[in-house]
Parts: structure tokens; sequence; C-alpha cells
């Protein structure tokens, strides 16, 4: 990427764009891919505070990046102290439901608060930059703040997954080099007590590095703590020397901010590490340019902040751009089933971004839940995790927006850090089952196995041509991996492991994961497309689709679906959902087996866990790591079902 002083497009264009309609998109999209150093430039001296200005804007040797080398800030700094000096320091900042209905309004002064407390409570402990923590809680507002403490001092911190099993956690603990773990008693779920601590006790049995356990006493509930290693967060924070005020370290632009841990296909969890400033100005400007925020918006990510849509628009990104950011704890349908409805109504939540599972699982409840409440606070609604098919986007927009809040469907991975494809309010005309454009100073493509552009209407892989400033560094610990697994497979290009097509719009149309491709006699046929056709069907709340063998294709259909209330005839849905899919897709695509169940394996999170479901059909059996099912007893039925 070369240095140039030609373009210097004003902040009011950058900012303005978004309301001139398609034609500002796209002048605003050519300028920042002609020059994107100096785009992503003025916008880093903007819409950041640094410590130290930086000396180039991207230093790119593929596939390694760095980005503002040489700046230096502080990514809680400009996530809280910033907003201090502004009317923004009484606003909420966190709005926090407990399951059991405890309520907690927390502002941007009072987070400040509790941040330089537990950031002095780490150093009381030893801790200081570079360090590594490991966070392993419920989602309570203590969750962020030792998240946003760890940044203070530059300490490299880990949020794990609280369904994850005791053998995970030691693995990423280890993987990491962890000298601390964060953590609770337990948090509520469906009414019950889910322990933490006692899996933190079994993964540390292996794990003599980590040298202190601090525990946050939520539920009450009676654990075990170790002489000389675990310490109660709130006799920490009780103690004389802790004060309520903590220095920012101001670190370098590419210092570690986060390792997010995901599952690899080799079984060992692959460490995606993100640096700080480039994931920050990134975070937040698309938090600006896909939410169009405004200052009294009240702003809801349904997401668990143990995965990366809960770093990214749970805490970084929403904190960064001073929004008032929703938390809940437990399950959407408990203490009641409507209880994302009753939230939004009663804290007049204006954006609201969850998943399209989450959005079938609520098409399932039926349309009398949503109907019961206010929703007229809503102005945006957000879609993440996966394509949303055209059914589940029109009853989002229907039941939900009733029919006046525009969709913006996002396609990010957490390899990227942050939002990479969407629509923008008031600048790109929506599509049902779309993500629409890239956002400015992205470069996206779809390419068939050689490289090249795969033309209209082509299934081919999505790639990015161009390094964006959040995207993952590497992989920790594992530099060669991080290459091989995402720039080998095309070289020059990152490769994004899912299939797409672009049609003659340019829009982006994800087909799901490449992996996800079944090959029926000769046909490459995704699953993602034939869900889409079931869910589109009247009678079908929920569809998963996985290939099974077959002597005579290769690979036949099996299809897992769940009902809408008042559907019963399996034997006749059957037969006519095998006709629909034949004829909106194809008879080549007409499923094999179709299986009725009254719930898919999911995890606590929402994501319908397919290699379960791929194991059923093949095997019978089910192997691996389990532990973070929500429903463990879902499995054993359908392993014991057969076909309809």
């Amino acid at each position: 990427m070369s240095q140039s002083a030609v373009y210097a497009p004003s902040p009011e264009f950058v900012q303005n764009a978004l309301v001139k309609g398609m034609e500002g998109y796209r002048a605003l999209y050519d300028r920042a891919a002609e020059q994107p150093e100096q785009f992503w430039g003025e916008l880093a001296e903007k819409e950041l505070v640094w410590d130290e200005k930086w000396s180039q804007v991207c230093e790119w040797n593929p596939p390694f990046a760095k980005w503002f080398t040489g700046g230096k800030l502080n990514a809680a700094y400009n996530c809280l102290d910033r907003h201090l000096a502004t009317p923004r320091k009484n606003k909420i900042a966190i709005l926090w439901e407990g399951e059991p209905g405890d309520q907690r309004l927390i502002s941007y002064q009072e987070l400040h608060r509790l941040v330089c407390r537990f950031a002095n409570v780490l150093k009381s402990r030893g801790l200081t930059t570079g360090d590594r923590a490991i966070i392993y809680m419920p989602m309570i507002p203590e969750l962020p703040v030792a998240m946003l403490a760890c940044a203070r001092l530059g300490i490299i911190h880990s949020v794990v997954f609280g369904g994850f099993s005791a053998e995970a956690l030691k693995a990423r603990i280890r993987d990491l080099g962890a000298s601390v773990v964060v953590t609770a008693d337990g948090g509520w779920r469906r009414a019950k007590e889910v322990k933490l601590k006692p899996a933190v006790d079994e993964a540390l049995t292996e794990c003599p590095g980590v040298k202190n356990v601090i525990v946050y006493r939520r539920t009450g509930g009676e654990i075990t703590m170790q002489d000389g290693r675990d310490h109660w967060w709130h006799d920490l924070d009780a103690d004389e020397g802790i004060s309520d005020f903590c220095p920012a370290v101001p670190v370098d632009s590419e210092h570690p901010l986060y390792v997010l841990y995901t599952s690899g296909t080799t079984g060992q969890p692959k460490g995606i590490l993100h640096t700080t400033a480039g994931y920050l100005l990134q975070t937040m400007m698309t938090m600006k340019w896909v939410f169009d925020l405004k200052e009294e918006d009240t702003y809801w990510c349904s997401a668990d902040i143990g995965w990366v849509t809960g770093h990214s628009y749970v805490v970084y990104g929403p904190l960064a751009a001073g929004a008032t950011s929703v938390m809940y704890e437990g399950a959407p349908d408990t203490p009641a089933v409507d209880r994302w409805w009753r939230l939004i109504e009663k804290h007049r939540v204006s954006i609201f971004y969850t998943s399209p599972t989450a959005i079938r699982s609520l098409i399932r409840q039926g349309e009398q839940w949503p109907d019961k409440h206010d929703l007229s606070s809503l102005r945006l609604l957000g879609s993440v995790g996966e394509p949303i098919n055209p059914a589940a986007w029109e009853w989002y927009y229907r039941v939900i927006g009733k029919n006046r809040c525009p969709i913006v469907d996002t396609w990010w991975q957490t390899e990227t850090g942050a939002i990479m494809i969407s629509a923008m309010p008031g600048a790109i005309p929506l599509k049902p089952g779309s993500g629409t454009l890239p956002l400015p100073g992205i470069s996206m493509d779809v390419v068939d196995m050689d490289g090249n552009p795969a033309g209209t209407d082509k299934e081919g892989f999505l790639v990015i041509r161009k390094p964006w400033p959040a995207m993952i560094r590497t992989i920790w610990g594992d530099p060669d991996r991080y290459q091989q697994q995402y720039w080998s497979r095309m070289p020059g290009v990152y490769f994004s492991g899912d299939a797409a097509r672009r049609d003659s719009d340019g829009y982006f149309w994800v087909l799901g994961r490449v992996d996800d491709v079944m090959n029926v006699s000769g046909h490459r046929l995704s699953t993602m497309e034939v869900e889409s056709a079931l869910v589109h069907h009247p009678a079908v709340a929920e569809a998963a689709v996985v290939a099974k063998p077959h002597e005579i294709t290769g690979q036949a259909v099996c299809c897992f679906v769940t009902l809408k209330q008042g559907y019963t005839d399996h034997q006749a849905l059957g037969a006519e959902l095998r006709k629909w899919v034949a004829h909106e897709i194809g008879a080549f695509a007409r499923p094999e087996e179709i299986r009725f169940t009254d719930a898919l394996p999911k995890t606590r999170s929402g994501k319908i866990m397919r290699r379960l479901l791929r194991e059923i059909v093949t095997t019978h059996t089910v192997t691996g790591d389990v532990t973070t099912l929500e429903d463990l007893s879902v499995v054993a039925r359908l392993s014991a079902q057969r076909e309809e």
C-alpha cells in the first residue's frame, strides 16, 4: 500500500455519505478503494484518542499486517475515559438484567470507576503489561469490567464461553500461557445455577502456571477455595489500597488486545489474535456505519461475550462509540417465553442485533408473543452469525420490525474482527437474504478454484483481497498455521472458508461454509440453500441439513425439521416437503430423508451443532465434546430416531 497526499475527504463527507443514498455509498467506497491508507488514517486520527501518533498507516508483508505502526493508545481509555469530559459521563453505558430479575444501570462514570478498581486489583496481584488472563464468567457486568481492566493495563485477555467444559478451558489456559483466571462461582440459566468454579478447579490440576484465581460471587453457591491461589473479588476490592483511579497504560498499536479461541479442524483450538488500534477503529466505525448510531439509541446485541460478536458489538464497539449497550444473563425464554420482547418494551430498545438461529426459534414460538408487546421503539434490526434465509428475514421485518425497520444482515467472522459486508441504513437498498455490499475500505470478491472472479450468479469462494484494520494478525503461537489456513488456498488473498455468489447488482449472497456443500449425483449443493427452501414452507420453523453417504448418488440430502405450532401430520408433510424442495431448487435436491424433531442440538449461544447431526446420520453415534449443548437429551432422541 503506497502513501499519497492526494486524498483528503472532509470528516463531514465520511459521516454524511450514509444519508446520500446509493450514490453516496459508491462515492465513499470508491474513494476508500483508491486510497485506503488515507481513508483509514483520517478516521483513526479523528475517531481515536492517541498518546503518540503513528508513523505509517499500514505495513503489509503478506500475510502479516501491522496497522498504525509507531502509534500508542489504550483501548479502555478510548472506551471510557474520553467520554468523562462530556455529558456522556452520566449516560448509561451498560444496562443489565439478570435472569432472576435483578437489574443494574451502570453509567460511563461508574463503569470507569469499576474498571479502574479491578485494574488496581490485578496490579496488586503482581500482574502487568504483557501478562495473559483467562476470563471465564457468566453474562454479568463484571465480565466487561474484567476485559476493560485487562486492556487498561495491557494484559492480554482471552474470554472463554461459560458453557465450555473443564477440558476446553484447560486447553485454552495452557495454550495462552495464562497466569490468572477471572471467574465466578456460577451464573443463572433457566432458573438453575450453572457452576463455573468447579470447572476451573478441574482445569487447573494441569495448569501450574496459574498463580491467581479471582472469583466473583454471583449465585452464592457453595464452592471450594484454595488457599494462596483463590481470592474472592469482593475481598480484594475491599482492600484499603485499592483506588478508584488507575492510569491507562499506553500500548503499541499492535499490542495484543485479546486472543479468542475457535474450534480447529485438527482438534487443537485456534487462538485468533486481535491487536489494539485497528480492531478498535473498525469496530467503532462499523457501529456508526451499520447501525447508524445516534446519541439517544439503546442498543442491544443478544450475543454472549464469550463469542467474537460479544467482544466487538457488546463491549468494545458500543463503548468506544458511546452507546448504551444492553446485556442480559441466562436464556431468552426464562423466566418467560417472551423475555426478549419484554426487555425491548421495558427499556425502549431502538437497535436489536441477533442471530438467524434465534430468529427461527422465535418464529416457532408464534407471533402472539411479540404481538403482546409495544415494540415501537425499534428502528433498526440486525442479523449476525450465519446467512439469514429470506423467509426468516421477511418474518423478522414484518413481525418484529412492523414493516418499517430496516434489517442489516451482516457478514463477518472471528478472524475479520468486525463487520465486512452489510447494508447501511439509508444508503444501500435491501434484498432479503443478502448481506448486500462490502463496507467502505473492504475489498471482497467471489472466485473460482483458481482464484479468478467467478462471474455473475456463479457459486464460488468468498475472499478478501486487501488487508483491513481489524483483521486477524496471526494464530497465537502458530504463524505457520495462520499462513497455511487462511492464505495458502489462494495465494495473495484471504480465504474465508465460505461459499458465496454475487448477483448482477454486485450484492453478495453467502451460502455457508465450503465444507457444508454436498455433492449429489455430481451436483454441488449448499446445505444452506436447502435449509432456506425448507424454512420458506409455511409449516417449517427451523431446519438443519446435512449430507449422508449414498451408494448411488455419492451423497444424499438429510433434513432435520422442526414445525410451527399446529402442524402434526408428519407423513403428509414429509412427502410435501420433498416436493417443495424439488420445486424450489430442482429434482436433484429432493431430500432422501426428513426427520421431524421438537428441537435441534444447539449450543447455549443458540448455534446449531451440525457436526453432531452429520455423525447421527452416518454412524448413529456422537463423539467429541458436547458440553456446550443446551440440552443433551436432544442428541439422544435424535440418535434413536429413524426416518419418518
